[in-house]
């Protein structure tokens, strides 16, 4: 009985839940491509870890040659978008910074 009284402090049964993020969803980046009007696209990037979006975006611009920005979503929070089909040069970028690893991308789109 006195084993059961004695845990040692308190016990947070969520701290592994809020350590890994939503459910282990925010292990894996997302790379994703919308159409807009015309033959316009735009490639959004979900999942990179918030201490670099900044960094990331930054550098994806310079590198692409392309317009981004970072946006707010409800769903997926933030999230890069950027002007045009780069979801190949954003996962070797990716790959290549070490930013995530291989296995840990999942491209969506057609």
């Amino acid at each position: 009985m006195t084993d059961i009284l004695n845990l040692g402090g308190r016990f947070d049964p969520e701290a592994e839940l809020k350590s890994e993020g939503k459910g282990g969803e925010e292990s894996y980046v997302h790379l994703r491509i919308q159409k807009r009007n015309g033959k316009k696209s735009v490639t959004t990037i979900q999942g990179i870890p918030k201490k670099h979006i900044e960094k990331v975006l930054k550098a994806l611009r310079k590198q692409l040659c392309c317009n981004g920005t970072v946006i707010e979503s409800e769903e997926y929070g933030q999230v890069i978008q950027l002007q045009g089909d780069q979801r190949e040069k954003v996962k070797e970028f990716i790959i290549g910074k070490g930013i995530v690893s291989q296995n840990a991308i999942k491209v969506h789109g057609f």
